[in-house]
């Protein structure tokens, strides 16, 4: 039977016309899949399946570029991005990356031209054939990159359909790996397929990454470290050294193994590196973490700001400051008032944009842990107990003004505002915000996973006092240290630039300055200490001091009334003066939020930010010299371009000699006044000068500090001025010692440059006050004293 079947199968190839047939099968067989293969190639050259990367995108490949936020001192403080990546060059990489990266993902990197025949025939064997899934796709790196800056579209696609997508993306990125191997030389394709990379922990690019995990840059990296980030690209969430420490192992020790495989390494050295385990030094980048939180979101706010519209301003007097800084700042708006090439706006979140700020790396570190340290161990503590005895967080204020403040924080959070817009009506929304729910709150141990009602939530929160510190060199303005508060993550709000108070006695410097620059006294004018009064619209107006201090009308020099912060010495200025000229001058001193023109404003009733008092501050500093705070130098582009440069606002505020004599009189404060403390408490010494404050039920505490080299302004209270320490709270105990923290580390801090022994600089003909206690009474000190009454007082 077998026999005749075969002679039945022999006869019919011996037929001319069969064979004929059988041979244009077969050579149909050989030619119809290069032909497929042409024709598709072919089409897709010419776009019939999307358009390929043209040689400019290939130049520009399109990708979420990280913005650069970098300190004075050359350092990353931060990033603003979608995807967190940066560029680096070949040359910026550790050898042992690019060793890596080749023996495990392209062995042949440097001997194919973007496509590796070879390496397709294994794949066509081993894993079509015969099922062996280890063997990879057989992809190259150029391949590999091309797939990753031009993704594959395969969405809401099944069977065929997504096969044939499947097919013609495989085809593009031979297309495209071809290209790029035309374009570029190898080691810029080792480089675009590093940089461009997931790494996971929202590290993406190797720059990212290396800080991320190993707290390095890519060319610091050893062997292993260089492996295991190697290793984790082929699946980033399972080979987390974070989630997955075990199976992260294991893959890094495979990535050893082959470069050990390709000579690499030694066998020697294979052993020893796989035998290590994995050390991270781990540094996850976050928007909420990291150094300068606060001065970052201040920057981004500040440079994507639109022009200011009347609407959005309470007064006539904001919208005019704001538009004068639309107008004159160019940093202000920046990403809106420039485009790029192609017209459209820079985009901070994806155009890699390098920022070069004026911020100290070291000297933000030690801002922070000042804040930090004094709020954690003395200023909040005492609240605590404060708050543990009075069974309440707010002060003076009845059951009703209490609820209010709560009811207004329920509607102004992102759920109440959300659930207003969903149409839910306010008696509903509070009724929510009443039922308890797992949540997780801030303490200043840590976070702590707790049940609370959304309203109780808020109350937590509201009983941790906040803080804002600010530092910056007065003769460049350039902001060095810069923290709006004691934990970004919880409490956004910022309080050296986004929140103002009222300021109390640090406004005294300024009452003085007029009196010295406009109305010809000086610090040894004579003045009665004795209660003052001054007529007004309103009817006389006469404050009161803070605490019971004689007033017998003993004369005193004005240096000791500053010294001393008394308010009838403040008082007795502004009585010789009209509120308006005084309410110009401190403008052209600095400050720029409104100051209502009233005999009072002389007790620190006017809303400044922190911001604001240390430009002002500076200018004494500065020899008169009134320059803006400054925080960005120059921004440059993602190849390194400068697209701007900044320079600081400055003009002339007061005379030189007012400037200096205010600068004596501010070291009077630290060496026989309220400030004191520095010398005491911090053991400062110098030229060093300052002004406390504190205002109104001890709802602020201010310092301002002044040195040749620094000046910084801090502020510590509550987020409502209800909640606030009930004693012990004036600006020497709760504010002043943040300065004096921040300066101990600064002084102790050699390679910055500043030192105790540092001097203000002295005008050439300069007079110098030596006060003779005998000096006459002035004739303008008569009928200087008036009846007492009132009830404003601030220190």
């Amino acid at each position: 039977m077998a026999s005749k079947t075969f002679a039945k199968i022999r006869n019919y190839f011996r037929d001319p016309a069969h064979h004929r047939r059988i041979t244009i099968v077969f050579w149909c067989v050989l030619a119809v899949p290069p032909v497929v293969l042409g024709s598709l190639l072919l089409l897709i050259g010419f776009g019939a399946f999307g358009k390929l990367p043209t040689f400019e995108e290939l130049e520009n490949p399109r990708s979420n570029l990280a913005t650069e936020v970098i300190s004075a001192d050359g350092k990353n403080i931060g990033n603003f991005f979608i995807e967190n990546r940066s560029y680096v060059d070949y040359g910026d990489l550790s050898p042992n990356l690019v060793a890596a990266l080749v023996a495990t993902e392209d062995a042949r990197f440097y001997s194919h031209s973007g496509i590796d025949f070879q390496g397709l025939a294994r794949v066509g064997i081993k894993t079509v054939l015969l099922g062996d899934r280890g063997q990879g796709g057989g992809s190259t790196i150029s391949q590999q990159l091309a797939k990753n800056l031009y993704p594959r579209d395969t969405t809401n696609s099944s069977g065929i359909v997504k096969a044939g997508k499947l097919v013609i993306a495989k085809l593009k990125e031979w297309i495209t790996a071809v290209m790029l191997e035309h374009n570029y030389t190898k080691e810029e394709i080792v480089a675009m397929y590093l940089n461009t990379v997931e790494y996971g922990s929202n590290a993406y690019g190797i720059k990212s990454a290396a800080a991320t995990f190993f707290n390095k840059t890519p060319a610091e990296l050893a062997p292993e470290e260089a492996a295991m980030l190697v290793g984790v690209v082929n699946a980033p969430t399972r080979y987390s050294p974070r989630r997955n420490p075990e199976r992260a192992l294991r893959r890094r020790n495979t990535v050893i193994e082959r470069m050990g495989s390709a000579g690499f390494l030694s066998k020697a050295e294979v052993k020893e590196l796989t035998a290590k385990p994995i050390e991270l030094d781990y540094h996850p980048v976050s928007h909420n973490e990291g150094t300068a939180t606060y001065f970052r979101e201040m920057l981004r706010q500040y440079m994507t700001a639109e022009e200011p519209q009347r609407r959005q301003f309470a007064t006539d007097w904001d919208y005019e400051q704001e538009m004068k800084r639309w107008q004159g700042d160019p940093l202000y708006g920046w990403c809106n008032k420039n485009t790029k090439a192609d017209g459209t706006p820079y985009n901070l979140y994806k155009d890699g944009l390098k920022i070069y700020t004026t911020i100290n790396s070291r000297m933000q570190q030690y801002a922070e842990e000042a804040v930090r340290e004094h709020m954690t161990k003395t200023v909040q503590p005492q609240f605590d107990r404060q708050r543990k005895n009075t069974k309440t967080i707010f002060y003076r204020i009845d059951k009703a003004e209490q609820e209010k403040i709560v009811r207004r924080a329920i509607l102004q959070s992102d759920r109440g505002i959300a659930m207003k817009r969903a149409g839910v009506g306010e008696a509903r929304i509070l009724a929510e915000f009443e039922k308890p729910v797992p949540m997780t709150v801030f303490t200043y141990a840590g976070e702590r996973d707790t049940v609370l009602s959304p309203r109780d939530s808020i109350l937590h929160m509201k009983s941790f006092l906040r803080a804002g510190f600010m530092s910056m060199d007065p003769s460049t303005g350039y902001v060095t240290a810069y923290v709006g508060g004691t934990d970004f993550r919880h409490f956004k709000y910022d309080m050296v630039r986004q929140a103002k108070r009222q300021v109390g006695s640090t406004i005294k410097p300024f009452i003085y300055t007029f009196a010295f620059d406009m109305l010809g006294y000086n610090p040894c004018t004579l003045v009665p200490n004795s209660p003052v009064t001054i007529e007004t619209a309103q009817g006389p107006w006469s404050p009161k001091e803070a605490g019971n201090v004689p007033q017998e009308g003993e004369l005193h020099p004005l240096y000791w009334g500053l010294a001393n912060s008394r308010n009838n010495y403040s008082a007795w200025i502004m009585k010789q003066s009209q509120p308006q000229a005084v309410a110009d001058m401190i403008h052209k001193i600095g400050i720029g939020s409104y100051i209502d023109p009233v005999y009072a404003l002389c007790l620190g009733t006017p809303q400044v930010s922190v911001f604001e008092m240390a430009g002002a501050f500076s200018t004494f500093a500065n020899r008169g010299v009134h320059t803006e705070p400054f925080f960005v130098t120059r921004i440059e582009d993602k190849q390194g371009n400068v697209l701007a440069s900044f320079s600081p606002q400055t003009y002339d505020a007061i005379g030189e000699q007012t400037a200096y004599t205010m600068l004596d009189m501010l070291k009077r404060v630290v060496t026989a006044g309220t400030a004191g403390r520095l010398r005491y408490q911090f053991n400062l010494s110098g030229d060093i000068g300052g002004k406390t404050g504190t205002t109104n039920n001890n709802a602020d505490a201010w310092f301002m500090g002044v040195t040749p080299q620094v000046v910084a302004g801090t502020w510590v209270g509550g987020e409502d001025p209800a909640t606030h320490l009930q004693s012990g709270a004036d600006g020497s105990r709760v504010a002043l010692p943040i300065f004096g923290i921040f300066m101990t580390k600064v002084y102790a801090d050699k390679s910055l440059g500043i030192s105790m022994s540092d001097k203000f600089m002295e005008p050439i003909g300069v007079v110098k006050y030596d006060c003779d206690p005998q000096q006459a009474i002035p004739a303008a000190v008569t009928g200087a004293t008036g009846e007492g009454g009132g009830d404003e007082f601030f220190q």
